[in-house]
């Protein structure tokens, strides 16, 4: 079977079908019309003689035919674009539409003061960032690269580790005037704790302090339940309760005294940072771009003190 522009186009239509999820999305990231990129599909699957895709009103999945097709072709083509951009150069590369979901926090206070400067140097690369608290679904949403606080899930996902934070307990100076400052984590039991929900579980995260390879889980309760990190932040400046928070987000507030860091000598706990995106053979090269521009920043001293690097 000879191959020709046409035959690679439609391979890369299904590719593209399949990694979004369904047609509507592929012909947004393809720059094509959701009948254009039917069309391909049917042409493709004419030209092969097998059907490729089930078809239903909401979704698209792959016959056992179209699987072993997409898991031979889908490395392939991604090596070829990879290898086509390098050739470019890597400033030409690095370009087009990029979508990133990103950690509130990380995105508030790490991110986006530091963006133009990526921005800058890649001209031709738009970015669109999504802030969320929960890793969602990279493939279904169109996603190119995900960077939050969390531990790998079980998935086909690449997951890049670039740093583990400490987990600190912190409160306002207006909330320990008035209602007195903890002298060790079990008095925490008496206090107004700021509760936040595990978007795995959808309960709230338990209470431990670790130092020195011990563990003491305390039983925390407290009138206030949040599920996004840049309220817990808010509130907890504001004096409503005692939090428990990643360093990396509140090493500005430290420094300025906004708030206070409760139990210095329970600090062993620490938190993962990762940067997660679609398994590929070769990540397109403004994933590559954005990931290194992350790492650049949790490796920089001033913006993650005391940070543990792995």
């Amino acid at each position: 079977m000879s191959t020709d522009g046409r035959f690679l186009g439609n391979l890369s239509v299904l590719v593209s079908v399949v990694e979004t999820g369904n047609f509507a999305r592929a012909a947004e990231a393809l720059g094509l019309s959701p009948s254009g990129v039917s069309r391909a599909i049917g042409r493709l699957e004419t030209r092969l003689g097998v059907r490729l895709l089930h078809r239903t009103t909401r979704s698209v999945s792959l016959t056992d035919e179209g699987e072993r097709l997409y898991d031979r072709v889908s490395p392939l083509l991604s090596g070829i674009e990879d290898a086509a951009w390098s050739a470019a150069g890597d400033a030409q590369a690095v370009r087009g539409r990029l979508r990133v979901s990103l950690d509130p926090m990380f995105s508030w206070q790490i991110v986006a003061p530091r963006l133009e400067a990526f921005l800058s140097r890649y001209p031709g690369l738009e970015v669109e960032i999504v802030t969320r608290d929960d890793l969602g679904d990279l493939i279904g949403e169109g996603i190119d690269v995900s960077v939050r606080f969390c531990e790998p899930p079980s998935s086909s996902l690449v997951a890049r580790k670039l740093l583990d934070t400490r987990v600190l307990t912190v409160a306002a100076p207006s909330y320990l005037k008035k209602h007195g400052r903890p002298s060790n984590p079990s008095e925490l039991a008496a206090h107004r704790c700021i509760q936040f929900r595990d978007p795995v579980t959808r309960r709230p995260f338990e209470w431990e302090f670790h130092r020195r390879g011990k563990v003491v889980p305390v039983q925390t309760t407290g009138p206030l339940l949040v599920n996004d990190s840049g309220t817990m932040y808010a509130v907890c400046l504001a004096g409503a309760g005692v939090a428990q928070v990643l360093a990396a987000s509140v090493q500005s507030a430290l420094a300025d005294g906004r708030l206070v860091e409760l139990f210095p000598e329970w600090n062993g706990e620490t938190f993962p940072l990762y940067a997660f995106y679609p398994s590929r053979r070769h990540a397109p090269p403004k994933v590559r771009a954005f990931v290194d521009f992350c790492v650049s920043l949790v490796t920089n001293n001033d913006i993650l003190p005391g940070r543990n690097e792995h």
